[in-house]
């Protein structure tokens, strides 16, 4: 059955995402929607080999793997990162980047240490670089390993969000031309810019003043059916000689464009919702309280026709289901129309025409007096405006299918939860995510890290992204770290933030957590501190207990509605990261 999902239905999306930042009466309120933006991914890219049925021995950092029969002839090859217990991280892919070492489900491959001689059966596997990281996959198990190494999250009000369109600045170079508004276009009617829809053409602009125009008419007529190159700048406040501006309607002085103003994007919405690339839709009380449903504002020469009196003006009532309509027609001295204009545009039409016959032209605008014509050819195409009229409702007009989040991180912001001391690689929306115990998160940011309060610390201290672990009789505790900040004047007392990951961190098919009882080891610094008797609260952020915090978001709650991974976005104690995240629905 043949059906389409409409660009309506795209700008509906849009428009419930924006009000769900605002409904409900309190954070616990069930019909209430809380958005978090999220950070997560510390550590590096780098391409994921899934093992299992492994040998005896492991695979070791640094050391060449390859599948095929010799590392010299392998089909596959790269340079082991990273070893977890049922996984590998290389990189150096060859013999090219495209190469993979999967084999088929009946025939797994098998990978092999040059130096180790380890080998294992390989299972899923993800290219990836620091320079081109992994495309996310939609299901659970990516909604989980978003969690697994989870940093911190912001709630997203509605001040931080604007549906957004293509921006298109005046240049003339750059845009010369651009769509009118058709109620009609498709793959069988080409826009200007040979678009078989408005929402992929080029319909809004803004000027130098961030006032933003919307195209009404473009010079389309019989004799340049996709319209003529713009010429001047529209704009409220036209110098004399480029144009004229009257009730929110400019015209170009040769009448080739007509454009409608829409608003003027304010300072703080330029700041935030502004890209190179989108800008935001800004709704003007008063230029929507002044549309008129159903006026008609363009109607352009479809066929110049014949046989009318030469150098004659002509007068002819807009007709259809609406009311009050009239154009004016002008004839060349050849007896063809070669100009119309709408000198009133009525209301309430959703369709009409203009008739072009004895009997429905007239000498007059009152059309008081009938003309005399004989037998004439010619059409008049009246454009049917959008519905409400021109401006009523600039988000379905202007085809605002997405939405732009603007977030700010302020330096360590939450006091702590955003870590200045690390990057990122990963960001996103989570859908009411809850605390622990079960409420809605509420707070505007919370951790999602754990933390230990170390003292003693040893050898040099703890560096970021190392692994650490710590041996309760027998039983190893692994995480890595996010986060090792030293208490003031100190030198072996901080708070080491870390996550725990069953991909990285199981011991023996468990995550265990670190307890109070044995010393915590960096694996690549050797830095050895030991768990403080320490209870506070908010202390970077997080509260303590017997030297732990835990996450202030409760694991694999909530929904990951958005996710991108991204090249490492690198912190720094004096720094703001402005992120500005466009959502396409």
């Amino acid at each position: 059955m043949a059906a389409i999902i409409s660009e309506k239905f795209r700008i509906f999306n849009a428009k419930q995402f924006l009000e769900s930042l605002s409904e409900g009466t309190g954070d616990q309120d069930s019909d209430k929607t809380r958005m978090y933006f999220f950070v997560g991914r510390p550590q590096p890219w780098g391409a994921y080999i899934e093992t299992y049925a492994k040998s005896a021995t492991d695979f070791q950092v640094g050391e060449s793997v390859y599948v095929g029969a010799s590392l010299g002839a392998a089909t596959f090859s790269a340079t082991v990162a990273e070893v977890f217990p049922n996984a590998i991280l290389v990189t150096n892919v060859g013999p090219s980047a495209g190469a993979s070492p999967v084999g088929t489900p009946s025939a797994p491959s098998t990978i092999t240490g040059n130096t180790s001689g380890a080998t294992a059966k390989v299972g899923v596997y993800r290219y990836a670089t620091e320079d081109i990281p992994t495309a996310p996959y939609d299901n659970q198990e990516e909604k989980y390993a978003a969690y697994d190494d989870l940093i911190a999250v912001k709630r997203v009000t509605s001040s931080y969000a604007r549906h957004v369109v293509r921006r298109y600045n005046w240049d003339v170079s750059a845009n010369d031309k651009f769509d009118m508004w058709m109620p009609d276009y498709s793959v069988q009617k080409l826009t200007a810019t040979n678009q078989s829809s408005l929402s992929a053409g080029k319909y809004a602009v803004m000027n130098s003043q961030y006032e933003v125009f919307t195209c009404l008419y473009n010079g389309t007529d019989a004799a340049n059916p996709s319209g003529v190159t713009v010429s001047y700048t529209p704009t409220t406040t036209p110098v004399v000689g480029e144009g004229t501006y009257s009730g929110g309607i400019y015209t170009e002085p040769s009448g080739a464009y007509i454009w409608k103003y829409m608003y003027t994007i304010p300072t703080d919405d330029v700041i935030k919702f502004l890209s190179t690339d989108f800008m935001p839709i800004v709704l003007d009380s008063t230029v929507q309280s002044g549309a008129v449903a159903g006026e008609i504002k363009v109607a352009y020469i479809k066929n110049a026709g014949s046989g009318f009196t030469a150098g004659a003006t002509y007068y002819a009532a807009i007709k259809g289901d609406g009311a009050d309509g009239k154009v004016e027609i002008s004839i060349n001295g050849s007896g063809n129309i070669d100009g119309v204009s709408v000198i009133d545009g009525g209301q309430d039409y959703t369709y009409a025409n203009v008739v072009l016959k004895n009997g429905y032209l007239y000498t007059n605008q009152s059309l008081s007096t009938l003309a005399s014509v004989g037998t004439v050819t010619g059409a008049i195409e009246v454009v049917i405006p959008p519905q409400g009229g021109y401006g009523a409702d600039p988000v379905v007009e202007m085809n605002a299918k997405r939405v732009m989040l603007n977030i700010r991180l302020t330096y360590s912001e939450g006091q702590g939860d955003f870590p200045v001391d690390n990057d990122f690689r990963r960001i996103g929306i989570l859908q009411d995510p809850l605390a622990p115990g079960g409420a809605y998160l509420a707070a505007d940011t919370a951790s999602a890290l754990y933390a230990v309060k170390i003292t003693g610390a040893s050898a040099g201290n703890y560096v970021v992204d190392e692994v650490i672990t710590q041996n309760n009789s027998g039983l190893i505790s692994k995480g890595r770290v996010v986060s090792w900040t030293l208490d003031n004047g100190s030198t072996t007392e901080g708070v080491l933030k870390y996550y725990q990951s069953p991909e990285e961190h199981t011991d023996n098919g468990v995550v265990r957590a670190f307890t109070n009882a044995n010393p915590i080891i960096g694996s690549q610094t050797s830095a050895t501190g030991t768990v403080a008797n320490y209870t506070a609260s908010n202390v970077l952020g997080m509260n303590f207990s017997a030297g732990f915090a835990t996450p202030e978001v409760l694991n694999n709650s909530g929904e990951v509605i958005y996710s991108e991974n991204r090249r490492l976005i690198t912190r720094a104690a004096d720094q703001i990261e402005d992120i500005k995240l466009v959502i396409e629905f």
